[in-house]
């Protein structure tokens, strides 16, 4: 994937070339200066554009999974949810005193299949447990205090 930048730079220079070999024949320097200050202004919108477009499809949505077995581990519910989509990662939470397992967790997957395994998985049986799947919220941040 390229990033917007060189996206950019590449069509910059590529309008550079034109200009240059377009008005090469003829003395017009103050054509020359016009057009490369109108593509100064829309190659950035061409490569943004195209930025755009490529993040669409490698967009990722963090599930809340809910009322997990103890004994589940990441494997388990990779697995599970690969079977809906493509999963990115899988995290689950442990208390950090004991280092058990708290019963929930956060499955980062393609956007285009988060809602498929929310509908698939939510209040399904899972090594005898109900799940509880949904799209995670937003952790708000702590705020820090220095008084």
């Amino acid at each position: 994937m390229k990033s917007p930048q060189i996206s950019t730079l590449i069509v910059a220079i590529i309008f550079a070339a034109i200009a240059f070999f377009a008005f090469k024949a003829q003395s017009m320097q103050v054509e020359i200066a016009i057009f490369v200050l109108v593509t100064s202004f829309v190659a950035p919108l061409i490569g943004a554009t195209s930025a755009n477009n490529d993040s669409t499809s490698d967009e990722v949505k963090t599930l809340y999974v809910g009322n997990l077995p103890y004994r589940a581990n990441e494997t388990a519910i990779r697995e599970l949810f690969s079977e809906q989509g493509q999963v990115h990662s899988v995290r689950l939470m442990k208390d950090k005193h004991t280092g058990k397992r708290r019963g929930f967790g956060f499955v980062e997957m393609s956007a285009a299949d988060s809602d498929k395994a929310v509908a698939a998985l939510n209040d399904t049986e899972f090594q005898q447990r109900t799940l509880k799947v949904r799209e995670a919220k937003e952790r708000p941040e702590k705020l820090h205090e220095d008084d």
